[in-house]
């Protein structure tokens, strides 16, 4: 028996005529479409497993003529953070591997600091209609009217980086927040002597609403509530960018409070503490988030002790890997992918993969 006929024979027409069903029904059974007996489906299903077909599902993208649009929605990157440069290349990487099979990707950035860019873009994408969407929510308010108006017009979405629990997503991909801060919170806990306070700084123009940066702080509270320390938490909230205010903001709780030894930054903008910390004549322990130069710069020099990296690009990556998978081929998507929760030091940044 050659090539061609031991195909043939484990093939679609093959399951369809040991089965006593049409190839179209073989086919919905396959593409998991509806319209099938369940006990026909078993049956099919137990022919395929029995014969081990693997349908070529790439190949029939490939004979599609059926173009998928999906559309990405994520922050810009910034003077202050290079942090979404990570997902772009995420994002990019998968563009190049699925455009082969008709898939065009549609790029969306918003201003993290600016709610009116978010929702102009929003509005855009809407507009458009695409087939899914990888959206980073961040501001709430208008995530939830984004994601409210994609569920009316039938747009499947998948989240990434942070989350927004109860809703219609087909997955997010990204950090468990709250467990996140719980760690860093653990970490903290072995670096602490008696009567030292540790510094929460939140740095963001929208604090009240970014959401990723204040589930975090619960998690790392909760750790300390559970053992009865929640007093040795102090707490600074820097809603202006620019150096000076956050060296200003850092320089006041240390003059308040000298007993401070360890600072814990809820996100990217470590570095610009950093700048700060450095300078001062005692040594204070700076822990804070992403494998961004500017931070690794400040690891190095163990300005910058640890840092806490959820690789940013694989989750962007798979983000829009899911989608395509979903929309093209139906695969069910599981609800909740969380990304690993990396501790990185100078020792081992080397050898680190966003």
């Amino acid at each position: 028996m050659n090539k061609k006929d031991a195909g043939e024979l484990s093939g679609v027409k093959e399951i369809a005529r040991r089965a006593g069903v049409s190839a179209a029904t073989v086919d919905r059974v396959i593409h998991k479409r509806k319209g099938v007996s369940d006990k026909t489906r078993d049956r099919i299903n137990a022919i395929i497993a029995e014969l081990n077909y693997q349908p070529n599902l790439h190949a029939q993208r490939l004979a599609s003529r059926k173009v998928v649009h999906i559309a990405t929605f994520i922050p810009e990157s910034s003077d202050e953070t290079s942090f979404w440069e990570g997902p772009l290349k995420g994002i990019e990487d998968a563009e190049a591997e699925v455009m082969q099979y008709s898939v065009k990707l549609h790029k969306f950035f918003y201003n993290q600091d600016n709610r009116k860019s978010f929702v102009k873009q929003a509005k855009a994408i809407l507009k458009m209609k695409p087939d899914g969407i990888l959206l980073a929510p961040s501001f709430m308010e208008e995530s939830v009217d984004f994601i409210t108006a994609c569920d009316a017009a039938g747009i499947p979405y998948v989240f990434m980086d942070s989350d927004i629990p109860g809703r219609n997503n087909l997955s997010y991909i990204g950090p468990d927040l709250y467990q996140s801060g719980f760690l860093a919170a653990h970490l903290v806990s072995y670096l602490l002597r008696e009567h030292d306070k540790v510094l929460i700084v939140n740095i963001s123009k929208e604090i009240d609403t970014d959401h990723h940066l204040l589930r975090k702080e619960e998690g790392f509270r909760a750790y300390y509530k559970e053992h009865g320390q929640e007093h040795i938490i102090i707490k600074r909230d820097i809603h202006r960018l620019d150096h000076a205010s956050i060296e200003a903001g850092i320089a006041k709780a240390l003059e308040r409070h000298t007993d401070i030894r360890v600072i814990f930054v809820t996100n990217s903008r470590v570095s610009a503490v950093a700048a700060y910390v450095q300078r001062l004549p005692h040594k204070v322990i700076l822990i804070g988030y992403d494998f961004l130069k500017e931070n690794i710069d400040y690891l190095h020099s163990r300005t910058i002790d640890f840092l806490i990296c959820q690789k940013p690009l694989q989750q962007a990556y798979k983000g829009v890997m899911a989608l395509y998978q979903h929309i093209a081929f139906n695969t069910p998507l599981d609800k909740i992918n969380y990304m690993p929760i990396d501790i990185i030091t100078k020792e081992n940044y080397a050898s680190y993969e966003m």
